[in-house]
């Protein structure tokens, strides 16, 4: 359908920048400005993944914070774009039920992956992922949620008689996490039967003991009962007693008209939100470069984490994937400029969208990405095979 590539790595190798386990781009173009990308890998393997795609008609954005695995933010990154431009064709232009269809569907076919997979791969079904995703056609910006990803707003405040140099954040996408009390007694009101719905343990509140996210792609054994109880799926976890779904892929919504005052997005995995908040985040962006905004962002949580730590950002950035995780969490942010109005009412591609477009989509694992470049030159920028769906 579109061809996809990853911009080519920089030089990672050098001066401060020598964190094995960073991904970056600096700064391109879309349809209403600029974007930056960037990605620190914590785990093993990279759970987190996120993607751009920019045309002249419409902007795409998409941010995947896995768990248990990679397998499902992996799924979400090669489909998901795919279904929301299909469903934009069939229903005559992007809408909030656009994304909605879109989201249903990914949801379903991962289902049906993990049921072809079950004999060979019972312990796909304990597979998640969170999934933000956003598109922006003709000045209208819609957003839908699912997990504790967040999409926060960069807005200059207008004062009387003018406009003020003030800006502050505007969270526009809602957390389903069941540390925030809202979402907590909205768990406990869906389940009055089950007085250890949700359960304080390892420091947080989780969802039957397991998982802080109430809403995600995947995560089978948690919303298929009949799955959990499966004793093939037993060998490979511990079984969670249901009566019915205790998650679900109900996503969270917002269509928000686009005004001057609007100046940028921030798009990140939670990796950035539990070092940072969203009035420092917005901060951040307000008082640097463009260039390189993203990795500025992903490296003030890294300094964040390691001051809780009582280490330094160099001791930090040391430290072997895997064993990382202990001190943060796979950081994945995007900062969207916001600088003029343009684009289609319908958010359609068309052929000249295609030949005009570009699409950026973080690396699938970092540290091989890195090392492999390492083992080259440490200066070489290789392209990535591009992919066609």
């Amino acid at each position: 359908m579109w061809n996809w590539c990853f911009k080519p790595l920089k030089d990672c190798f050098d001066g401060e920048d020598d964190d094995v386990l960073q991904w970056d781009m600096d700064l391109k173009r879309h349809a209403t400005g600029d974007y930056s990308m960037a990605v620190i890998q914590a785990n093993s393997l990279l759970e987190d993944q996120g993607q751009v795609y920019a045309t002249p008609s419409a902007t795409y954005v998409g941010v995947y914070d896995g768990h248990g695995g990679p397998e499902a933010s992996r799924f979400i990154s090669n489909h998901l774009f795919r279904y929301i431009q299909g469903f934009a064709r069939e229903l005559g232009g992007l809408s909030e039920e656009v994304l909605r269809k879109a989201l249903d569907a990914i949801e379903e076919e991962f289902l049906r992956m993990v049921k072809r997979s079950w004999l060979a791969q019972p312990q796909m079904a304990s597979v998640g992922s969170c999934c933000l995703t956003a598109a922006i056609s003709n000045g209208v910006l819609f957003v839908a949620n699912l997990g504790d990803s967040r999409a926060v707003l960069g807005r200059r405040v207008m004062a009387d008689g003018g406009v003020s140099n003030s800006v502050v954040a505007e969270r526009i996408s809602t957390d389903h996490n069941v540390g925030v009390e809202e979402v907590r007694k909205e768990v406990e009101a869906l389940h009055p039967d089950d007085s250890h719905i949700v359960v304080y343990t390892r420091g947080v509140w989780r969802i039957k003991g397991i998982i802080q996210v109430s809403r995600s792609i995947g995560d089978i054994y948690l919303k298929k009962p009949e799955m959990n109880r499966d004793p093939l799926f037993l060998q490979y976890g511990c079984p969670v007693p249901l009566r019915r779904a205790v998650m679900s892929a109900e996503p969270s919504l917002l269509t928000r008209q686009l005004r001057p005052e609007d100046l940028f997005l921030i798009f990140a995995s939670d990796g950035l939100w539990e070092q940072i908040s969203d009035e420092e985040a917005v901060d951040i962006v307000v008082k640097n470069p463009r260039s390189g905004i993203a990795k500025r962002l992903a490296k003030a949580a890294l300094n964040e984490a390691a001051k809780k730590r009582e280490m330094k950002y160099e001791e930090i950035k040391r430290i072997e994937k895997g064993t990382r995780r202990h001190y943060h969490d796979d950081i994945t942010v995007i900062v969207l400029y916001l600088d003029h109005s343009q684009g289609t009412p319908s958010g359609r591609v068309t052929d000249r969208d295609r030949d005009n477009s570009n699409c950026t989509t973080t690396p699938v694992d970092i540290f091989s990405l890195n090392s492999d470049q390492a083992e080259d030159s440490p200066s070489a920028s290789p392209s990535v095979p591009i992919r066609s769906f």
